[in-house]
């Protein structure tokens, strides 16, 4: 067994405790220290009153009425797009020693029914713009208007009383003013390292997405085993921009969870918007910024970045998808030439890993792009080239492998699916990432392909079984098959189906294509769109044993890119 570890930072010191106790430690900052602000009205928190405020939304959830009432062990569901209020609402249900599930804003009911249920929710958090999503969920799961409006918290951070009145469910501000906690609630260190803290959900290359039970201990080793890597960064200097969705990992962990353990605050955005995002620096002077491949493109091509002040913008790092190395000095030259001495590097993880594995200190940004950077501390790592039977092969130096990862921030297992866990985790502990990756003579490892077959679209996870589930839904598709292809143009995966219409490649409505793209738009969630586009074909290909071959159809989607000249599909 051929075993890496980080040869570029020593192990750190682990806590196994309440990630609210653990983030609130009274003396590790001051907590006059603003935490976060809310960049369209530039609200701030300080760190003493976000503490103050989970203390009393923590009250205030154990408060309610039965059936609502969330406590220890019980969980609830955030829905809404970044804001103010998320911080509070996430503390203050760790703080009742809760667990929280993460909600996609862009969910349809359907979607959100099924991780309601899956996560078994007892109360939700909802922004008012979702509210009408919210109950259409309550009606197709079969729930009582009345019972559904009980289970329901209008998630917005002061004003929201009348609104919440109106629409008859509780209301933020009221939840808030009942009392407070004294303290989170405690946990040991046995208790932290097996109870699930957060429910982020991750889509399988098969079936229904699957519930990360990730722990407490999982949180807390993450933030300390990222600070070596982002030692640079410092409290009462350094300002970060929050334009990742709280509801995925990487938002949540790095933009929420990251800082206010390193003691910076973050500029909350509720989405990504380039004019309103660069703004954003020159008013707050945003130093730090965890992004996106498609937002640096942004910042290459966008007029925003020379009507605005960005100067005091120093750090970028990118997650959730490779970032090829001609963006990144497209990116650099494009900053540095407003004035930015800007320094560009990327990071690696997943939601099980909950979710950082590597991340490219700002001083190799140049020397080694398009590195995902070295090991973090704490973990371990194996490149596995073969692993389908009796005995795992690890890769020779320099060859490829698959990346395994194990250490304490490996999820605790998929909710409710033991079957999927033992699959993903080995039982000595190893978790397989089904990225495949290369290691260099320094110890800087390389993303290059993947064994999954899971399309990141932006960063988002789009399970091809899933849309060919739904496509089978049409009554003209007798079978259907979805890939992901690659557009530089916009550094990300585009989903595109190939189906079989019912009456034959010959018979198929010219506008059928476009019409079944137009079709699924109401059935999924935006970033699940078939933006790669729809191609009509005689017969799926599939082994004998009826897999879907995916390769062929990959390759067969290079071809018809290359001959087009265009990824992106025209609607």
């Amino acid at each position: 067994m051929r075993v890496y570890t980080s040869g570029h930072f020593p192990p750190v010191e682990l806590v196994s405790e309440s990630i609210w106790t653990y983030l609130f430690d009274t003396t590790r900052h001051d907590p006059t220290l603003p935490a976060f602000i809310d960049g369209p009205t530039g609200r701030t928190l300080s760190r003493a009153e976000l503490r103050d405020l989970t203390l009393r939304l923590a009250h205030g959830v154990r408060s309610l009425p039965e059936g609502a009432r969330v406590r220890r062990g019980d969980t609830a569901m955030i829905f809404s797009p970044n804001g103010p209020g998320w911080p509070i609402v996430l503390l203050g249900l760790i703080a009742a020693g809760a667990r929280a599930t993460l909600a996609n804003s862009a969910y349809t009911a359907g979607e959100l029914a099924f991780q309601y249920i899956d996560s078994g929710a007892r109360l939700l958090f909802v922004h008012p713009d979702l509210v009408g999503v919210a109950k259409e969920m309550f009606a197709q799961l079969g729930v009582p208007e009345a019972e559904a409006r009980k289970r329901m918290v209008l998630l917005q951070f002061e004003g929201g009383a009348e609104a919440a009145r109106k629409e008859g469910i509780v209301a933020f501000d009221d939840l808030l003013g009942h009392g407070a906690l004294a303290e989170g609630e405690r946990f040991s260190a046995e208790d932290a390292k097996k109870e699930t803290v957060l429910l982020c959900y991750s889509s399988g290359t098969t079936g229904k997405p699957k519930g990360v039970e990730t722990t407490h201990t999982n949180l807390t080793s993450v933030v300390a085993i990222t600070k070596p890597a982002q030692a640079h960064l410092k409290p009462g200097q350094d300002v970060m921009i929050g334009v990742l969705p709280y509801y995925h990992i990487y938002g949540v962990v790095k933009l929420l969870l990251f800082p206010l353990y390193m003691g910076f605050p973050v500029v909350i955005m509720p989405k990504f918007d380039p004019d309103r995002f660069c703004y954003n620096i020159e008013r707050y002077k945003v130093t730090a910024a965890y992004i996106v491949p498609p937002i640096i493109l942004a910042l290459i091509h966008h007029p925003a970045v020379t009507k605005y002040d960005m100067r005091t913008l120093s750090t970028i790092s990118s997650g959730a998808a490779p970032l090829g190395a001609e963006i990144v000095d497209a990116a650099v030259k494009r900053l540095n030439s407003v004035g930015a001495n800007i320094t560009i590097g990327q990071g690696y993880g997943l939601t099980e890993t909950s979710p950082v594995t590597h991340v490219l200190p700002p001083a190799y940004h140049l020397s080694k792009l398009g590195s995902i950077g070295p090991l973090l501390p704490n973990l371990e790592a194996r490149l596995v080239a073969d692993d389908d039977g009796d005995v795992v092969v690890d890769a020779k130096d320099g060859e490829r492998g698959e990346v395994w990862i194990r250490g304490p921030i490996v999820m605790k297992g998929y909710l409710n699916n033991p079957t999927a866990t033992a699959n993903a985790i080995t039982p000595d502990g190893w978790f397989k990432t089904g990225d495949i990756g290369v290691r260099d003579k320094d110890g800087f490892y390389a993303i290059v392909d993947r064994k999954k077959e899971l399309i990141k679209y932006k960063g988002f996870q789009v399970p091809p079984a899933e849309l060919e589930a739904k496509l089978l839904q049409h009554p003209d598709i007798v079978d259907a098959a979805v890939v992901g292809i690659d557009d530089p143009a916009q550094a990300t995966e585009l989903p595109r189906a190939y189906v079989v219409h019912r009456d034959g490649l010959s018979k198929a409505p010219k506008s059928f294509p476009q019409d079944v793209q137009k079709w699924i738009q109401s059935r999924v969630a935006k970033h699940k769109f078939l933006r790669g586009g729809v191609v009509v074909i005689d017969v799926v290909p599939k082994s004998a044993a009826g897999k879907i071959l995916r390769k062929n159809l990959r390759e067969r989607a290079k071809e018809e890119v290359r001959v087009s000249g265009q990824a992106k599909a025209k609607l």
